[in-house]
C-alpha cells in the first residue's frame, strides 16, 4: 500500500478545527437544553460557547434567559420556580460548575458569604446568586461588543450592586466608559451622561451553521412550490433564478466597470408581454404590523377602515372587541392563521405609539410578533412558515463574519444586522410571555438566532405605509412574492398597497422616460426605496436596509458621472 506524502494531505486550518469543535459543543448543549429547558447553567455554558464563536448577541440572549431563571429560583411565587430550582439542584457548590469559576467571582462570593456568619443559605440559593453575577458579566460584555452601551451599562451596574468589588465587572465598566467617550466624542475629563449612551449596534447577518430551515431556494422543489403559489397572484409571471450584481460594502471604484461581481437570487420574470399600466401581481398577506394603538386599520391586512359612522363590512372580534377586521374574509383568515394565539391577551398594547426614533424598529418587532403568533397557532416553526421561508435575508457568508484573532489578522468584519437588547431580546420574549408561551420549553422555536434570522428577512423586504397625521411609518407588511421582484433603481413596475399588494407595469421608465410595459422573458424590476432620490441617498438606504451599496446599472452610471464631474 502506497503512503501519501504530507504535501498531498489536506491539513485543516486551525481556526476551522476550533470552530467546528465549538459548533459541536453548542449543539450538544442545545440538545441538553431540550431535555432540561430550565437549567440556567446550561444556558450560561452555551453563552460562553457563543462568545468563543464571536456571536456576542447570542451570548447575551442565553445569559438573559439564565438571568430570568435565577429570578425564578430565588422567588417561590414565580411561575417556573419549581422547575428552575429542581434543575439548579442537580448542580453543586462543591465544586461550583466550571462556568461560574470565572476570574475572581467565586472568591468574591466566598468573601461575601463568609462575612454573613454562615447564614445557612441553601446551596441552590448561593448558586443562583453566583450565577446571576455571571449573567451580568456576560450580558454587559456581550452587549458592549454589540454596540449597545446603555444596556451594557445597566447590566454592569446591576452586577456591581451584588458584588461591588468584582474585578471583571469593574473592568467591563471601564471598557464601557472608554467606548462611550469615543462614541460621544468626549474629552477625558468630561463627565458621561449615561442617559445619552447609544443602545443600538450591529451583529452578524448570516445563515447560522445550525440553521436547518433555510431551503435550497434554487431547487426544482422550491421553484415548483413557488410557481404553484404564484399562479393565482401573477398568472403572467414565473419565479426563476436571476443573476444580480453583488452589493458592495461601501464606496468603490468599480462603478465604471462593465463586468462586476454577480450572484444568483430568485426573481420574477414575465412569461408573456405585460402592457403599460397592467397589473402584474396581486398579493394578500397577513404578515402585517401596525404601531398605532387602537388605530383604525384592519388587524389582518392593514387596510384603512372607514369612519365609524359609515355603513361598513368591518367585523369586530367577539372575544377582544377592540380588534377589528375589514370584512368577514379577513376575520376568517385571521382566525385560521394567527388570531387565536393573541386573542384577548393584551399583546396589542406592546410597542405601540413609539417615539420617532423607534418607529422603524417597532414595526419590525411587531412583524416578528405576528410571525410568532402565526407559528404558535399553526404549530409550525417560525422559519418554516411559507410567508418568510423563501425570502433571502441578505445574508453574509459565515466565514466573512468571523473574527480572526491571529497576530496577522486584518481589520474586523463589518456586521450588518441592526441589533438592540430591547428589540431583539427583551420585548420578543415579553411578547411570547403575553401569549402564554413558555419561553424556556419552546427554545427550539424561539431561540434568539431564530428572531435574528426573521429580522434579516424583514429588513429590506418589508413595505411600510406612512400615516396622514405625522408622515411617520405606521403600518408594515411582508409580501413574500412582492419581495421576489428584485430591486432596481430603474424599475419596470410600481406598486400600491391597500389590503392587497399590487404591482403594475410602469407607464414610463425612470431613466430616459422610455415607454413602459414588460416583454416576455424580461425580469420584473421592483423598487424598495424612493427612486427619485439622488444616487448617494439611494445607496445609503441600501446600505442600511439591504446590507450594501446598490450596484444596479442606474446607480453605477450616476455615481460614475458624479465622480467624473468632481
Amino acid at each position: 500500500m502506497e503512503s501519501s506524502s504530507p504535501s498531498a494531505t489536506s491539513v485543516p486550518d486551525e481556526r476551522e478545527v476550533r470552530r467546528a469543535a465549538l459548533v459541536d459543543r453548542r449543539q450538544r448543549l442545545t440538545d441538553a437544553l431540550a431535555l432540561a429547558p430550565y437549567d440556567l447553567i446550561l444556558y450560561l455554558e452555551r453563552a460562553v460557547v457563543y462568545s468563543d464563536l464571536a456571536y456576542p448577541d447570542l451570548a447575551a440572549g442565553d445569559a438573559y434567559r439564565a438571568l430570568l431563571l435565577t429570578d425564578e429560583v430565588l422567588n417561590e411565587g414565580f411561575e417556573y420556580h419549581e422547575q428552575a430550582k429542581g434543575s439548579l439542584e442537580t448542580h453543586s457548590t462543591n465544586p461550583y460548575p466550571k462556568v461560574l469559576d470565572h476570574g475572581n467571582l467565586l472568591a468574591n462570593i466566598k468573601n461575601t458569604t463568609d462575612g454573613e456568619d454562615g447564614d445557612g443559605s441553601e446551596p441552590y440559593r448561593q448558586l443562583a446568586t453566583t450565577a446571576s453575577v455571571r449573567c451580568f458579566q456576560i450580558l454587559s460584555l456581550s452587549l458592549l461588543l454589540c454596540g449597545c452601551l446603555a444596556s451594557a451599562s445597566d447590566f454592569v451596574e446591576k452586577g456591581l450592586k451584588i458584588l461591588p468589588g468584582n474585578k471583571e465587572l469593574l473592568e467591563i465598566k471601564g471598557y464601557i466608559e472608554q467606548v462611550a467617550r469615543r462614541r460621544l466624542r468626549l474629552k477625558p475629563d468630561e463627565p458621561i451622561d449615561f442617559h445619552d449612551l447609544p443602545d443600538t449596534g450591529a451583529v452578524r447577518r448570516e445563515i447560522y451553521p445550525w440553521n436547518t430551515y433555510e431551503p435550497d431556494r434554487f431547487s426544482e422543489e422550491s421553484l415548483s412550490f413557488l410557481n404553484g403559489q404564484l399562479e393565482t397572484m401573477a398568472p403572467k409571471c414565473a419565479v426563476k433564478v436571476s443573476c444580480l450584481p453583488v452589493l458592495l460594502e461601501g464606496e468603490s471604484n468599480t462603478d465604471e466597470y462593465e463586468i462586476i461581481p454577480t450572484c444568483n437570487q430568485l426573481g420574477l420574470f414575465a412569461k408573456e408581454d405585460i402592457a403599460p399600466g397592467e397589473a402584474v401581481l396581486k398579493e394578500y398577506s397577513l404578515l402585517t404590523a401596525n404601531n398605532r394603538h387602537k388605530e383604525s386599520t384592519c388587524d389582518a391586512c392593514g387596510t384603512e377602515l372607514p369612519p365609524l359612522k359609515m355603513q361598513t363590512e368591518a367585523v369586530n372580534c367577539p372575544e377582544c372587541y377592540d380588534t377589528v377586521f375589514c370584512d368577514e374574509f379577513c376575520f376568517s383568515q385571521a382566525n385560521e392563521q394567527y388570531h387565536p394565539a393573541v386573542c384577548d391577551k393584551d399583546v396589542d398594547s406592546i410597542a405601540k405609539d413609539p417615539e420617532a426614533k423607534d418607529v422603524a424598529e417597532s414595526l419590525y418587532l411587531l412583524l416578528l410578533a405576528r410571525l410568532l403568533a402565526m407559528s404558535n397557532h399553526q404549530e409550525v416553526h417560525p422559519l418554516a412558515l411559507k410567508e418568510i421561508k423563501y425570502i433571502w435575508g441578505d445574508f453574509v457568508p459565515t466565514q466573512l463574519n468571523d473574527i480572526d484573532l491571529s497576530v496577522n489578522a486584518g481589520p474586523p468584519p463589518e456586521w450588518t444586522l441592526p441589533f438592540s437588547f430591547k428589540y431583539n431580546i427583551e420585548i420578543p420574549l415579553h411578547v411570547l410571555e403575553k401569549m402564554d408561551i413558555d419561553i424556556f420549553e419552546t427554545l427550539p422555536q424561539h431561540d434568539l438566532w431564530v428572531f435574528n434570522t426573521a429580522y434579516s428577512k424583514f429588513r429590506g423586504t418589508a413595505s411600510a405605509r406612512k400615516g396622514l397625521r405625522d408622515g411617520r411609518p405606521e403600518v408594515a407588511a411582508v409580501h413574500p412574492f412582492w419581495c421576489l421582484a428584485n430591486h432596481d433603481c430603474d424599475p419596470n413596475v410600481t406598486w400600491e398597497w391597500g389590503g392587497r399588494m399590487t404591482l403594475f407595469a410602469r407607464e414610463t421608465r425612470v431613466v430616459g422616460n422610455r415607454p413602459g410595459g414588460i416583454k416576455a422573458g424580461e425580469e420584473i424590476l421592483n423598487h424598495y426605496c424612493d427612486v427619485d432620490l439622488p444616487v448617494k441617498d439611494r445607496r445609503e438606504w441600501a446600505q442600511g436596509a439591504l446590507g450594501g451599496w446598490c450596484m444596479c446599472r442606474r446607480c453605477r452610471d450616476e455615481a460614475a458621472a458624479a465622480n467624473g464631474s468632481d
